[in-house]
């Protein structure tokens, strides 16, 4: 039978080689998107995870941003990005720090 111990030592080393591959290597890290990269409708939606017809909805709705040039319409990629952080919901944590911070400000 083997010693649990040495089988999480020998994780633990493996982990610790991981690290430090990726610190003197850290091209693995995924590149921000081009902030001046323009998709297409189709594109966008493949981005978004959406379909089609839900895209031209959300452009109906003025809750996408959107680029029109020649009856066409383009997206900013960067400009996703941000409409998708956008719909962020806080963490009841989160809440409750903000909570804390604003009745502090009121006290003094």
């Amino acid at each position: 039978m083997s010693n649990p111990f040495d089988e999480l030592k020998a994780i633990l080393v493996n982990i610790e080689s991981l690290l430090i591959d990726l610190k003197h290597n850290p091209g693995g890290a995924p590149p921000l998107p081009d902030p001046d990269e323009f998709l297409t409708v189709k594109e966008t939606a493949v981005f978004l995870k959406l379909s089609v017809p839900t895209v031209y909805t959300l452009i109906s709705k003025g809750q996408l941003p959107v680029l029109k040039k020649s009856q066409r319409c383009y997206f900013l990629k960067l400009d996703l990005v941000n409409y998708l952080k956008s719909g962020r919901k806080k963490s009841a944590i989160e809440i409750s720090a903000a909570a804390d911070r604003y009745i502090e400000s009121k006290k003094g």
